[in-house]
């Protein structure tokens, strides 16, 4: 059953979350084309640590790495290492942090130097999904209607929406319940309580739907090899609407002519 959390836990868990924004907009000063991920990975970690966190994705089920960083067609869980940016890409950087024992997560998009209009609207688009998908996310809701708010949104302007990975609940581990998918009905799913923290996080593709995990057991991408994008934010449900507890203030904040951050 999905836990309902204490006002205090709620604000752990905030706390952890507002670091996973800062830590994200770290990153995205030194975004830039010739950079590698690995070096970007680097910058996270450190910031993450001078601030007495932990890397919370380091070493959950093995993964290697601070951050999940995705380029063009892989969606999520991208692993950090050699690859240099270069103009066009677009890059999802997915982190999170544990500060006291509460998990932070949170995910955000950017474009690389010059992008395409339609990777540009992609990212927009799955952006303002997000926000659609927490406008439904309150007491007495359910669980589909955040999926139907992100789906049908997308799916106006031909995009797909990811079916095999979800967003989820969200304390002291990484990964609660109840699942959160991207797509859904009104009406159906798990009730939604006070109290519940969970991440919303669109993963919308320009092109079809089905995805492919490479060899290294972690990379999902397309199987079309067209782009994807993905927003992340971590919420408590509150009576009326939902308690934001991450925050991409940081990060749109930042001034670097070398990516594209919307804003």
């Amino acid at each position: 059953m999905a836990q309902v959390k204490s006002d205090i836990e709620i604000e752990k868990i905030r706390n952890s979350s507002l670091l996973v924004g800062k830590t994200i907009a770290e990153v995205a000063r030194h975004m830039r084309p010739g950079i590698s991920t690995i070096e970007l990975d680097k910058v996270a970690e450190t910031f993450i640590r001078d601030h007495g966190a932990l890397p919370a994705f380091k070493g959950y089920h093995s993964y290697p790495n601070t951050l999940c960083i995705s380029i063009n067609e892989v969606v999520v869980h991208g692993i950090p290492g050699k690859r240099e940016l270069v103009d066009g890409d677009l890059v999802s950087i997915d982190c999170g942090t544990i500060i006291d024992g509460y998990y932070g997560d949170s995910a955000f998009s950017f474009g690389v130097g010059e992008i395409a209009e339609e990777v540009l609207k992609l990212m927009e688009r799955t952006k303002e999904s997000l926000y659609r998908g927490i406008s439904a996310a309150m007491a007495g809701k359910r669980i589909g209607d955040i999926g139907f708010e992100v789906q049908s949104y997308v799916e106006e302007f031909g995009y797909s929406v990811v079916r095999d990975l979800v967003g989820h609940g969200l304390g002291t581990s990484l990964h609660e319940k109840p699942e959160v998918p991207n797509y859904g009905k009104r009406g159906s799913g798990s009730k939604l309580e006070e109290g519940m923290v969970i991440c919303i996080e669109p993963m919308i593709n320009l092109g079809g739907r089905t995805v492919v995990q490479e060899r290294d057991g972690w990379t999902i991408r397309t199987s079309d090899l067209k782009p994807s994008a993905h927003f992340e934010h971590a919420i408590a449900i509150g009576r009326e609407r939902a308690d934001i507890l991450s925050s991409f203030n940081e990060i749109e904040q930042v001034s670097n002519g070398n990516i594209h951050i919307i804003r």
